[in-house]
């Protein structure tokens, strides 16, 4: 094999990783074995491939590894390129605050405390909307990440009420009142109830608790300042909720928390949000997928774990109404490996044969094959990989069929999602949103494509991320053999 094939294979590993592992807990794995995988296969692409490691944070990698990814990066400044720092804040501007104030703390913890990581932090915090409203909700981490940068807070989101911020953080005893309505409510709601409603609902809870409010009489006054899902979560089954508005992988979660009782007398409601999440999400891409065939994974270990609670299988049902959408009408059909029939009564239930559901899936002569699965073929062993295999060298050598498996789980021993044949693309995923541009970058791992493809389409992915102004690389400092070194100003 050559070595910008092994190059390819190597990033393409990352990506499905970064994907896919949170470092948390997985139905077969723990949260230590997932940290120290995930820890190496970070240190070993960013010091071997430094530009398409950067390059990975305009991709649907999830929050957890672009944040690993933007720490590595400010912790090297020595071997950054000048697209690095264009990177590193369109995906912080990208990601939660409670994340980007988490980056900002692990950096102080590590002592990094560089000229461009203090510019990056500064840029940021210049770019949120209101400081003041930080300054209540994420009290915290704006005031480590101003400490640790030495930045001046400024005071309303206009600029006016001058310190205001910073004696709120620093100095919370100099002024006897605010003249910015959040810092004025969070000082007014400790002896105050009215004020606490006047706060963010997370920060709100806690005076609610200390001042004896009843959960129900404190989320009934407080439901105008919620958003959506803090609506959705405190009161699942509170009417108003659009629930087709949410993000589709969210919603096929919250539907599998209900009661099977619930999920069949609000069928209508559930089925229909589940279908506009999806037709939003396909865009101008639905129904243009042709004759679609999936196998999708309902077996027990699609129960995901305590922490990831039935993650890997909501992202297979929400998979399921997204390539409904994606098809041509009527041409759309779903194998699950349970058998089942009804997409809203699925539950993690028996073993996985996957070979069998992917015979009944090919029995359709579909355009494309989408298999959901964490590709542990168990019933019996080994016969969807034998399936695929002569199926594809024997029955489909003309690729009239394409074949991607994406897998939601990542499997810490081998450094990458479990795969079921050589022969058929897999590719990690997080949320059933990320399909298609998956299924995009899953021919990459067919092998016939090698690294100067891969850096092009990553280029293209960093233009329509920053905005179409990145330009290309050249990729000088990507070969093998890059150090680790440290870099200075530290």
């Amino acid at each position: 094999m050559s070595s910008d094939l092994v190059a390819a294979e190597d990033v393409l590993l990352f990506v499905n990783a970064a994907v896919t592992a949170t470092g948390q807990r997985e139905f077969r794995a723990t949260a230590e074995e997932q940290r120290l995988s995930l820890a190496f296969l970070h240190e070993y692409v960013r010091v071997n491939y430094r530009p398409l490691y950067a390059a990975a944070l305009a991709l649907d990698v999830n929050d957890h590894n672009a944040a690993l990814i933007v720490e590595a990066l400010l912790r090297t400044p020595a071997e950054a390129d000048p697209l690095e720092g264009r990177l590193i804040a369109a995906r912080l501007a990208a990601m939660p605050p409670q994340r980007v104030y988490r980056v900002f703390r692990a950096l102080r913890a590590a002592g990094v405390n560089n000229r461009r990581t203090r510019a990056i932090v500064r840029d940021w915090l210049a770019g949120r909307p209101d400081l003041a409203h930080d300054a209540v909700k994420y009290r915290s981490g704006l005031k480590a990440a101003a400490r640790h940068a030495h930045l001046p807070l400024p005071g309303g989101p206009d600029g006016e009420h001058d310190g205001e911020t910073g004696d709120f953080l620093f100095a919370p005893g100099r002024r006897a009142r605010y003249a910015q309505p959040v810092l004025e409510a969070f000082r007014r709601a400790r002896h105050e109830q009215g004020a606490l409603y006047e706060l963010p609902f997370t920060v709100a809870e806690g005076f609610a608790a200390r001042h004896g409010i009843p959960r129900e009489v404190f989320l009934e006054r407080m439901a105008p300042r919620m958003t959506r899902l803090e609506r959705l979560r405190s009161r699942p089954a509170a009417t108003g909720t659009d629930l087709s508005a949410m993000p589709l992988t969210r919603l096929a979660l919250y539907v599998l928390s209900l009661p099977f009782g619930e999920r069949r007398e609000r069928r209508a409601e559930l089925t229909g949000a589940l279908r506009a999440a999806a037709r939003r999400v396909a865009g101008p891409h639905a129904g243009g997928w042709g004759r679609v065939a999936a196998v999708l994974d309902d077996s027990w270990s699609s129960s995901g774990s305590a922490v990831k609670r039935r993650r890997p299988l909501a992202v297979a049902l929400g998979c399921h109404f997204l390539l409904e959408a994606l098809a041509a009408p009527g041409a759309y059909t779903a194998h699950w490996t349970s058998g089942a029939r009804d997409p809203l009564l699925v539950r993690p239930f028996g073993a996985t044969p996957l070979g069998m559901r992917i015979v009944d899936a090919l029995e359709d002569a579909p355009e494309r094959l989408l298999i959901v699965s964490d590709g542990w073929d168990n019933a019996p062993p080994g016969l969807a990989g034998e399936v695929l295999r002569v199926w594809r060298s024997r029955l489909d050598p003309e690729r009239r069929t394409s074949a991607v498996h994406v897998n939601p789980v990542y499997d810490a021993e081998v450094f990458d999602v479990r795969r079921l044949a050589p022969g058929v693309p897999t590719a990690g995923i997080r949320d059933a949103e990320d399909l298609p541009a998956l299924v995009e970058i899953a021919r990459f791992a067919e092998g016939r494509e090698g690294l100067a493809e891969l850096r092009a389409y990553l280029d293209r992915r960093v233009e329509l991320f920053l905005g179409g102004s990145a330009g290309a690389r050249d990729g000088s400092a990507a070969g093998p053999g890059v150090g680790p070194g440290e870099g200075g100003g530290r």
